[in-house]
């Protein structure tokens, strides 16, 4: 694995390196995970994707994202989808000046827009850039996908004895009562489905296969097939 970015010396960065840029969130994750939940998944899928692909560079992470649903909640921090984008935007063009390609790793749905519309204004300008986020199967937020993550990766920042389910109908039926009103009205403890059962061996499996996922689309889209005439 090579070493984080902010470790490293100027004259250590690897020329024409792949920047992996894990992009996160600072907000409410119920009674029993950290705020820093979404950052610290982000960043340790884009440890395990320098692991599986030689060359990568892991920034430092995007700690503040687009998490305005989650007002009201103790904790969070929102920049909106505004500044997201913009910062994301800004954080390309800078960093092409020392690497051929970059990666925004993201593990939080609030940031899927801004992280869009960044991706394509950075394209138009002829950079090379990728957005990635990991599809779990499983409940939206705080629910036993996130808390056995948060298990595999810091456990010591989850209560499990704090843990309690919140609004456990599928996603699709409270989106739009979500993009209305936010989290607070829909689920007043913050959670969007149930930790029960959560498990570290069940975090470790969602990461691996994220992971992979993410490192094949990157390989794709870096070393593509050529094409046959």
């Amino acid at each position: 694995m090579s070493a984080p970015l902010g470790d490293l010396r100027s004259d250590q960065v690897a020329e024409r390196a792949l920047l992996a840029v894990p992009v996160g969130s600072t907000e409410q994750h119920g009674p029993h995970l950290p705020l820093s939940t979404d950052t610290l998944i982000a960043m340790a899928l884009c440890e395990r994707f320098a692991e599986l692909r030689p060359g990568v560079v892991v920034a430092p992470q995007v700690a503040y994202g687009s998490s305005g649903e989650h007002a009201g909640f103790d904790g969070t921090l929102s920049i909106g989808q505004e500044a997201t984008e913009h910062l994301l935007i800004e954080l390309g063009r800078s960093a092409a000046d020392s690497y051929r390609q970059v990666v925004f790793v993201s593990a939080h749905g609030g940031n899927a827009e801004p992280l869009e519309r960044a991706v394509r204004v950075l394209r138009d300008e002829g950079r090379e850039v990728l957005g990635w986020s990991p599809t779990w199967s499983g409940d939206a937020h705080a629910g036993r996908v996130e808390t056995s993550l948060m298990l595999a990766i810091r456990p010591d920042l989850v209560a499990l004895e704090a843990a309690r389910p919140g609004n456990t109908a599928p996603l699709d039926q409270l989106i739009d009562e979500l993009r209305e009103r936010g989290v607070a009205p829909v689920s007043p403890n913050g959670v969007l489905g149930d930790p029960d059962g959560a498990s570290r061996d069940q975090g470790e499996r969602l990461l691996s296969r994220a992971a992979m996922d993410l490192a094949d689309v990157a390989t794709r889209w870096l070393d593509p097939e050529p094409a046959h005439g």
